[in-house]
């Protein structure tokens, strides 16, 4: 694996999306990465991953991958409804973070993963999630192939992620606080202001709702569906595997 900058240097990830660059940036803000989401999200992070579980909708006996998966809050809510939840992440650092506060969780497992190229066989979970990760994925189109093939047909998927908000008024605020906002709070409140920097730029660069729903299709799932969080701000992507 190639080495990453010392903890003393910060690491920004540009829109090329190295997965060295983009992984050593995780690893730098994983120990206060939850805490950051939540100031910056202002509490709206939470709401977020409470609608992604419902989407989910997680059942004792159920296997669920939830990729990118950071330091398992997600994960960790996943597990609460009883299935067993595999929490991957590219970044050994928030695979570390996540093993140290959530390791006695008997049905939650760790595991560092790539998400074009998943370490798991076939049809082997029940439903497949993905918070806020596939916009960071240098291939997203080859993520959403991968988490077709590891999902047993019939299975779910969810992601969720940052979209357009299709209101232009609304757009245009939302655009100011990333802009304007969000780098002078991420500074006094993250180890490493530049990585939000990153994250700001990536939100703009990526597809909107309507144009990750058509890679979704692409990719072979079927009933494909959207529905606008914090008006739009973030989309709920849901789908199922086509039956065999």
């Amino acid at each position: 694996m190639a080495s990453h900058p010392s903890d003393h240097e910060p690491n920004r990830a540009d829109l090329h999306k190295d997965p060295s660059s983009v992984s050593g940036m995780f690893d730098q803000v994983a120990a206060g990465y939850d805490r950051t989401n939540t100031v910056l999200s202002m509490g709206n992070d939470r709401l977020w991953r409470a609608a992604t579980t419902r989407a989910v909708a997680p059942r004792a006996g159920q296997r669920i991958l939830d990729l990118a998966a950071g330091t398992g809050a997600s994960s960790v809510a996943l597990a609460g409804r009883g299935a067993e939840v595999v929490a991957a992440d590219f970044s050994p650092g928030m695979i570390a973070e996540g093993r140290r506060r959530h390791g006695g969780i008997r049905n939650l497992s760790f595991v560092q993963a790539d998400a074009t190229a998943l370490p798991f066989g076939d049809d082997e979970f029940d439903a497949v999630t993905m918070s806020f990760g596939l916009r960071n994925v240098n291939e997203p189109k080859k993520a959403l192939s991968e988490l077709l093939r590891v999902t047993k047909p019939g299975g779910r998927l969810v992601i969720c992620e940052f979209s357009h908000p299709p209101s232009k008024a609304f757009n245009g605020l939302y655009r100011f606080y990333n802009d304007r906002i969000l780098p002078v709070v991420a500074k006094t409140v993250s180890s490493n202001a530049d990585a939000y920097d990153y994250l700001n730029e990536s939100i703009r660069d990526w597809p909107d709702q309507r144009t990750l729903s058509s890679w979704i299709r692409q990719a072979g799932w079927a009933d494909v569906a959207y529905r606008n969080l914090s008006m739009g701000i973030v989309a709920l992507h849901r789908a199922t595997k086509p039956q065999a």
